[in-house]
């Protein structure tokens, strides 16, 4: 499938399923910018229905499918690629996942992603830099979310430092305000444990430094707006400010007596885990002031899928300090690449390999295959598969990673077909058949070198792989021969005949 040009689709649209609100937003495409045209957001609090076993209940599951259904109404009809749904740290957590991810993708007829993060963390810096002035210096953005708090430190639109911590206003009102009751022990216990978190990067941070503290979630706005009913800020969040409100909490003593300006009655719940987690980061970081954006992980992705189509995408440019940093023989990777891809393009219809995603996963698959080698030769594919899944890789989701990786796994030895399974049929199937692409493209350049390669015609059946070489090629290069006969006994433990004459 060709890659769809930005002139094609005046509509774009991203979803952010978080732990405690679904955000959708539908917006034109104009060249490099975007002007929104419908945004719908739900208080879902899908972290909520997370049981001490990571296990996401049906009822949380229910509420989040119903959202979605709504949603799907404004996507139906929009082509594959133009929109991109991403989920955070609920659905990183949830053991059972992919239950909720098979039956999202039904409703909404695209595919759900898990990100990291640190993915989360670079994308929202995306959103809140295209939504605000630029400015000279560092800037620091904090988006306080359901279940995790993201950090990020960047300067124009680069982020130089992302960070993602385990704390945030829906596990943080499970764990300490679950009955509503708001008591100065129960906030000292919140606040507590969101300083301890914070330990771990707080150092990190104020080393790089920042001259304009910015806050992205919805918690960050309800409490400047509940300071401004007070008459201490303008809107922003102040040290005072956060000060005057927690006293104001504990005189209220019960969320349900929450009836300030700013603060929505949904909203009410997880208000008191959320103002805790803020006062601990301005303590922790020796923060007096932070200004808000409306700009948030939404528009990051929006405008992140805008990139991808106007060849700006970021995950060429991870692949490309992935290769730098382990030392790739560009070269080469650029051999096996070109080969993989020649093959795919004789057999993806026979394969069933047309969409975009494939190339584009074989590309980065050849480019890739050989990180491994600069730990040590030895089981180098295993290595590089294990430095691409547990690496944090911008742009990549974790599927996106752990396909990648599976395939840099299985180009060389033993293809560990249980693995390609864990995909489903479908999927495991055309994963296994884009490894053996990779795998045949290797061969050809088992002898590294700029010597001129044979044309060679590629046939495909279900399980069947025919390779055709010009009359006398491979008996007179006898290495090859040997490497396609041996080849053909690591397939057929997977159920697939490689033939060549």
């Amino acid at each position: 499938m060709p890659k769809i040009q930005a002139e094609s689709f005046p509509l774009i649209a991203a979803i952010d399923l978080g732990s405690n609100s679904f955000h959708m937003v539908l917006a034109k495409a104009d060249r490099t910018e975007i002007r929104p045209l419908e945004r719908l957001g739900e208080k879902v609090q899908l972290g909520a229905g997370l049981d001490d076993q990571h296990q996401l209940s049906e009822e949380a599951m229910q509420r989040g499918l119903d959202c979605l259904r709504r949603f799907a109404q404004l996507i139906n009809g929009l082509p594959k690629g133009v929109v991109r749904i991403v989920a955070t740290n609920a659905l990183r957590e949830a053991r059972n996942r992919n239950e909720f991810i098979r039956r999202a993708n039904e409703v909404l007829g695209h595919p759900v992603e898990v990100i990291s993060g640190r993915e989360e963390a670079r994308l929202i810096y995306l959103g809140v830099s295209h939504t605000l002035p630029s400015a000279a210096g560092k800037r620091l953005v904090v988006d306080i979310g359901g279940g995790s708090t993201e950090f990020i430190i960047g300067e124009n639109f680069e982020p130089l430092l992302r960070e993602s911590l385990q704390m945030g206003s829906v596990s943080y009102t499970r764990n300490h305000f679950a009955d509503g009751k708001i008591t100065p022990a129960r906030y000292a216990q919140a606040y507590t444990a969101a300083r301890l978190e914070l330990m771990a990067i707080e150092n990190a941070l104020q080393r790089l430094g920042w001259q304009e503290a910015v806050g992205s979630s919805g918690t960050i706005r309800a409490v400047g707006q509940a300071i401004q009913s007070g008459g201490y800020s303008n809107g922003e969040v102040t040290a005072e400010g956060i000060a005057w409100l927690k006293r104001k909490l504990f005189k209220l003593g019960d969320v349900d007596k929450l009836d300030m300006d700013g603060i929505k009655p949904d909203r009410r719940a997880i208000f008191p885990a959320g103002l805790a987690v803020l006062e601990a980061l301005f303590d922790a970081l020796q923060l007096q002031t932070m200004t808000y954006s409306d700009g948030a992980l939404r528009e990051g992705v929006l405008y992140d899928l805008l990139g991808r189509h106007h060849h700006e995408d970021v995950r060429e440019r991870t692949l490309g300090s992935l290769m730098e940093r382990y030392h790739v023989d560009v070269e080469q990777a650029a051999r096996v690449e070109a080969k993989a891809l020649s093959a795919l393009e004789q057999v993806a219809a026979a394969w069933n390999l047309e969409d975009e995603s494939h190339r584009e996963l074989l590309s980065w698959a050849a480019r890739v295959h050989e990180i491994g080698l600069d730990i040590a030769h030895y089981h180098y594919h295993k290595h590089g598969a294990y430095l691409i899944e547990h690496s944090d890789l911008a742009g990549f989701s974790r599927k996106d990673q752990q396909m990648l990786a599976l395939l840099v796994r299985g180009h060389r030895r033993n293809i560990p077909r249980d693995k390609f399974s864990e995909f489903g049929s479908d999927d495991g199937d055309k994963l296994v058949r884009l490894c053996i692409l990779l795998r045949v493209a290797i061969l050809f350049h088992h002898i590294r070198g700029t010597q001129e390669m044979p044309r060679v015609q590629f046939r495909a059946g279900e399980r069947e792989l025919e390779l055709t070489f010009p009359d006398g090629w491979l008996n007179a290069n006898p290495l090859t021969q040997a490497d396609f006969e041996q080849e053909a006994e690591w397939l057929a433990r997977v159920g697939y005949t490689i033939r060549v004459c």
